[in-house]
């Protein structure tokens, strides 16, 4: 077998649709346009999300919803998880700075503390905010919770 005798499987190929070549190709003429109309013409071009005079799909749904643009969006970390990482580096002052190096956020986002699950020890807490079911926890066990 070389390069130059390969070929397409018999049958996978079409010859192409060759339009606008005179009557006898069954292309000429209008060369499948159809009539008259703007798409018959040279130069059309419709807009993006016409659909021939129809009612747009943009047009037929309702708009819907609203978007706060002052949302702030936290990245939560829970009472647990403050236990856990407090006893991982052995410290009961725990910063922001010690979540994003404990891998329990991200940096650059501002940081909720949420009151999911059990403290065992007093620990000293600073974060953007907290639940009241946080800070209740953390206060019952004599920790203090320090807003940035």
């Amino acid at each position: 077998m070389k390069l130059q005798n390969l070929k397409p499987a018999e049958g996978s190929t079409k010859r192409p649709k060759r339009i606008g070549r005179g009557e006898g190709s069954g292309h000429g003429g209008t060369a499948t346009r159809g009539n008259k109309g703007a798409q018959a013409r040279s130069g059309y071009s419709h807009k993006i999300g016409f659909e021939g005079g129809q009612m747009p799909i943009q047009r037929r749904l309702p708009k819907y919803g609203f978007k706060n643009p002052t949302r702030v969006e936290f990245a939560v970390v829970n009472v647990s998880a403050l236990q856990a990482l407090s006893e991982k580096i052995g410290s009961a002052t725990i910063t922001v700075d010690d979540m994003i190096i404990g891998g329990l956020v991200r940096a650059g986002m501002p940081v909720k503390v949420l009151g999911n699950g059990d403290l065992t020890a007093k620990l000293d807490v600073s974060a953007h905010a907290f639940s009241k079911s946080a800070v209740a926890k953390i206060e019952a066990k004599e920790g203090t919770t320090t807003l940035l």
